[in-house]
């Protein structure tokens, strides 16, 4: 199961941090903080996956990944695959280049509702649901219409008999 996903930039800024079991506000500051530490330390030439059983319990590993200047973290347990971690985190980076066009941090701050369905359309509830950066970017462009959708004014014709006061 997928514990949690967290994309920091390199100043340990988090612009985005879903955890799919609950910890506190404080406890979840306290993890952030963690992971930057052990991601700061770390050289350029080792592994990108981390046993992090001290942090989030026994059998937790994260893998992590650096475009540009942020940090794509995944945190998940001993019954999910490494690579395939790796892979879905290559997914979900396509998939917010196709919907942003070269995703930088400023649209995963001023776009995080769009990023959230995004990354919900790949990962629920720790699940893996999809894994084609295709669908996932036009599952999220419908869901954008239908927000458009909702959010304009529509005119509602009169009814015949009744006045507009």
């Amino acid at each position: 199961m997928i514990k949690a996903v967290i994309v920091m930039n390199d100043q340990g800024k988090p612009r985005l941090v879903k955890f799919y079991s609950f910890q506190a506000v404080e406890k979840q500051h306290e993890l952030i903080r963690s992971i930057y530490g052990v991601l700061c330390s770390r050289a350029n030439n080792v592994s990108n996956f981390i046993k992090v059983d001290s942090l989030f319990g026994p059998d937790a590993r994260l893998v992590y990944k650096t475009f540009a200047t942020l940090y794509f973290i995944f945190v998940f347990d001993s019954s999910e695959n490494e690579l395939a971690m790796l892979d879905l985190m290559q997914v979900f980076v396509e998939t917010l280049d196709k919907c942003f066009h070269n995703v930088c941090e400023l649209d995963i701050i001023f776009n995080f509702n769009k990023v959230h369905s995004i990354l919900d359309e790949i990962i629920l509830g720790g699940q893996v649901l999809e894994t084609n950066s295709s669908e996932v970017a036009k599952a999220a462009e419908e869901i954008s219409k239908m927000e458009k959708h909702a959010n304009s004014v529509t005119l509602v014709p009169s009814i015949s008999g009744w006045s507009n006061r």
